[in-house]
């Protein structure tokens, strides 16, 4: 049996929330209401959805896939209604018109989101003035931007393609850069490669790792940082060498020096990630478009 708009909004809710009491009190409904709700949809799909405990309800794995649905299918709400409120108020009214209005939820992990995203954020927004950029930045661990999406967090994200972590089945991507990565060091040291090594979680390993182990000159022990910003602090101040990509080094002053690893050098490749269902919608679309212009 199909589940109802608001029998989805209350599992989001109870997702969230962590248990019945805070959902149903920021859903404006009794906590019975709640309760009895989730109870119908766990009958409906057969499913438990909720591990139900003294300290709230946490989903079940069936629970989660069900949730990650639920958000996207009400984010199909939102935007069937803010299209057709677009179409309506466009020139001349009709179905032709595609005046974009609405919230955009994206997702990117911390240098895109400073390098790639702000040149056609700008551009969308002014060629769409009724698009309202929602932007949200993620550590690309685990699932990453492109877990966000598939969860139904947001509607395109900004992710790395071809790493160290699986991509959620069934999204849609599109590289957008290739960038290499580059060996960054203190200015003027004398001999950079006898520093240690920094590298931070969040740097793809399998674009490094590879030609890591095929250069006898890195050294084995490494110095863990919080992230490539202070990884590039760190080694303008003397502490080591990293490997970074061309996307962290854009912040690079004039305390560290770039030198280019040749044409077998490690290549990291960045693109968007989309689901099936919003990459229909017209802002999306419109993103990608820009998104694809910056990479012209």
């Amino acid at each position: 049996m199909e589940l109802l708009p608001q029998e989805l909004r209350v599992l989001v809710a109870v997702a969230g929330a962590g248990g019945f009491s805070a959902a149903a009190q920021s859903l404006g409904l009794t906590q019975s209401a709640v309760s009895h709700s989730v109870r119908g949809s766990e009958a409906k799909l057969g499913v438990v959805l909720f591990e139900r405990g003294r300290t709230g309800a946490r989903p079940t794995p069936a629970g989660e896939s069900a949730v990650a649905h639920a958000r996207r299918i009400l984010r199909l709400y939102e935007v069937l209604a803010a299209e057709a409120r677009g179409a309506g108020r466009g020139p001349g009214g009709g179905a032709g018109a595609d005046r974009i209005e609405g919230p955009l939820r994206v997702t990117a992990f911390r240098s895109a989101a400073l390098h790639l995203l702000p040149p056609a954020l700008e551009r969308l927004t002014a060629r769409h003035p009724g698009i309202r950029p929602e932007v949200r930045v993620v550590r690309e661990l685990g699932a990453g931007s492109a877990g966000e999406v598939a969860a139904g967090r947001a509607d395109l994200g900004i992710a790395t393609l071809g790493g160290s972590g699986e991509m959620p089945p069934g999204l849609l991507t599109g590289v957008l850069v290739e960038e290499a990565y580059a060996l960054v060091h203190p200015a003027g040291h004398p001999n950079p490669r006898a520093l240690p090594l920094l590298d931070w979680d969040e740097n793809c390993g399998s674009y490094t790792r590879a030609w890591w182990r095929a250069q006898d000159w890195i050294p084995g022990a490494t110095v863990k940082a919080e992230d490539d910003a202070m990884v590039l602090t760190m080694v303008g101040r003397g502490a080591g060498m990293a490997i970074m990509p061309e996307l962290s080094l854009r912040e690079a002053t004039d305390a560290v020096e770039i030198v280019d690893l040749g044409p077998r050098g490690p290549v990291r490749r960045v693109g968007y990630v989309t689901t099936p269902e919003s990459a229909s919608t017209l802002a999306v679309k419109a993103l990608i478009r820009e998104l694809r212009a910056e990479k012209g």
